[in-house]
Order: C-alpha cells, then structure tokens, then sequence
C-alpha cells in the first residue's frame, strides 16, 4: 500500500520537495482551500494540485478556476502554479501559454518517479 492517501498526495510531496531544493519555504496557506503556498524572497508561490484522475480536462478546469478565484493580490511577485501528473499534462495545457503567462500561471508536471518539470510558458 501507497504511503499517500491520493494520487494528488503524492503530486503535492512530490513538489513539496522540489520547491525546498529550489530554495522555496513553504508557509501555511493564506486562503484554507489553497493546497500549497511557497515564499523565496520576495516572491510568493500559490498552487493547485491534481492527482490521476478519470477526468482530466474538468480536474485541469477547476484547478484554474480555483486560481483564478486566489488572484486578490496583483503584485507582480506573487505567482500561480498548476501541479499535475503527466497523465494531466495535455488537459492542462489546453489553456494556451499566452493566457496563462499575463496571468502568472506556471505548470508543473509531476512525473510517475516524482520529478517535477516545469513546462515551458
């Protein structure tokens, strides 16, 4: 038996990890519903994760709608990440990379061993 709960647990370890290796601090959300927030510096990191899931394109449209909902800051050092497995990865990029740059939306995939890429804006 997994040691996760989720496939989304194991998504969200996954970035957990890469983000302290990267030199991020991750904090206690500020909104409750937010599943991982991250400081560097000045920057802030706020992010939504999706696990494996039977459906990909509505878990990747309510993860940018649950984004879309925590942009209430507009500083330009606060940005947004989408976390999802490679299985989610073509869902997720249906939203075209010159929407979700302006937006300061960034995707991250979590591959099946636990790396995470970032995908290209």
């Amino acid at each position: 038996m997994s040691r996760h709960e989720s496939d989304e647990d194991r998504v969200l370890d996954a970035f957990r990890r890469w983000l302290i290796a990267e030199g991020w601090t991750p904090t206690t959300p500020t909104d409750q519903w937010t599943d991982i927030e991250a400081v560097r510096g000045d920057e802030r990191l706020i992010g939504e994760a999706k696990g494996r899931t039977t459906e990909r394109g509505i878990d990747a449209d309510i993860a940018y709608g649950q984004l879309l909902r925590r942009m209430t800051d507009q500083s330009p050092t606060i940005r947004y990440a989408l976390i999802v497995p490679t299985s989610a990865v073509k869902a997720a990029e249906r939203v075209p990379s010159a929407v979700r740059h302006p937006l300061r939306i960034d995707l991250y995939e979590v591959t099946d061993d636990n790396r995470v890429l970032p995908r290209p804006a």
